[in-house]
């Protein structure tokens, strides 16, 4: 559903149990954005010290028919957000 992009799981690649720091640090060395549903993040890192971008989704839940029509907003934030910042789509 993202075309044109690399796009990979926590579980899929392996990193299932590792807590926000580390696994930030993990992403940051194979991707230049990190989406997350997360919307604590940005109370519990300091995305400025990390080389990789956030992108926070929000959405009533992860089910399909909840993002699918975030997907315009998501393509256009993956096409232009900078490193080290945090921006979120959704409601």
């Amino acid at each position: 559903m993202l075309v044109g992009h690399e796009v990979s799981t926590v579980q899929r690649s392996g990193w299932t149990g590792v807590k926000n720091g580390k696994l930030l640090g993990l992403a940051a060395s194979e991707f230049d954005v990190f989406l997350t549903m997360d919307g604590n993040l940005e109370f519990q890192q300091n995305i400025s010290t990390l080389p990789i971008a956030v992108l926070v989704i929000e959405a009533v839940s992860n089910r399909m028919e909840h993002l699918v029509p975030l997907l315009p907003g998501i393509l256009r934030e993956l096409g232009q957000i900078p490193p080290k910042s945090l921006r979120k789509v959704g409601a």
